[in-house]
């Protein structure tokens, strides 16, 4: 399933955890002991949709808790496209929260009627220790090489749909808009360069209120083979944005839309219903069978 050439750049997307995930614990009364807070937590629903037509679904289920964050995402391809293709995917990565995302580890696997490919990660602190790709990457000469370096202060797909909001301001902000995303998927290293475009209103099942819509780019760093057309589309690509939602009781954005130019018409992954921790999820969800996680060592 090659839903990752529109999804990536942005989240799947962005489909970032960062400072300061949840407000500090508020102080306990003398003589008596601090009383934990419960890890927040979030649900989205998606529709998937290619140049006008609904051909799938999605969702992103992210629990924050002080310094550490798990995200999990799993996509379908339904209709006719899937039944022609059986295309499905999901991922998993969980970490600390330091600057931005840190992660620990990190696994995406894909599958469709004919074939399939599974990725695991396992870093420090945002440095690849160790990475596994089933089955293992055709050897192309011309694929830019990813060197050791590169694959220093990453973040993974699945973190980087987690945003933190910035110290010192709003939500809201602007600011929180203008940042560069340094991903890494077990194969290929690019940035995703995000600006500030405007500020909406939006109503949808479970929220309501202002969003961000940021501008995207795609920059391609390593991993990747330069003269193919897709990788020279994608770079000069201007029809790319997200929409980020504040969740409540957080200091996190997350996509609430996320649209891409593809070679095929434009894909925009738009969310259906919105669920925070301690609401009851009713009709109107995915409805799709959650799919397996691949999972890494120790999660």
């Amino acid at each position: 399933m090659r839903i990752t050439i529109p999804v990536r750049p942005l989240l799947a997307a962005t489909l970032a955890a960062a400072l300061g995930l949840l407000p500090p614990q508020a102080e306990a009364r003398p003589r008596k002991a601090k009383t934990a807070a419960a890890p927040a937590s979030l649900a989205v629903d998606y529709a998937i949709a290619l140049a006008g037509l609904r051909i799938g679904t999605a969702r992103l289920a992210g629990a924050f808790e002080r310094d550490s964050y798990r995200m999990d995402v799993s996509a379908t391809l339904t209709g006719l496209v899937g039944a022609i293709t059986g295309g499905q995917g999901s991922a998993r990565s969980s970490g600390s929260v330091g600057a931005g995302p840190q992660p620990d580890a990190f696994s995406i696997a894909t599958r469709t009627a004919s074939s399939g490919i599974a990725v695991r990660m396992a870093l420090a602190h945002g440095n690849v220790v160790q990475t596994e790709i089933t089955p293992p990457l055709v050897d192309m000469q011309d694929r830019v090489p990813v060197t050791a370096a590169m694959k220093r202060s990453i973040m993974d797909p699945a973190s980087a749909l987690v945003m933190p909001v910035r110290a010192g301001t709003a939500p809201t902000d602007p600011a929180n808009c203008d940042r560069t995303l340094p991903l890494f998927d077990g194969a290929t290293r690019f940035d995703v360069v995000l600006s500030y475009a405007e500020t909406r209103e939006v109503q949808k099942p479970g929220y309501s209120g202002p969003v961000l819509v940021c501008g995207a780019r795609y920059r391609a760093i390593a991993g990747h083979r330069p003269d193919r057309p897709g990788v020279k589309f994608m770079e000069d690509n201007r029809e790319m944005s997200v929409w980020l939602a504040p969740v409540e009781g957080t200091k996190v954005l997350v996509p609430l839309r996320i649209s891409v130019l593809t070679e095929i018409g434009t894909n925009i992954i738009e969310a259906t219903r919105w669920t925070r921790a301690g609401e009851t999820e009713t009709a109107g969800r995915a409805g799709d069978p959650a799919l397996a996680q691949a999972s890494l060592p120790g999660q």
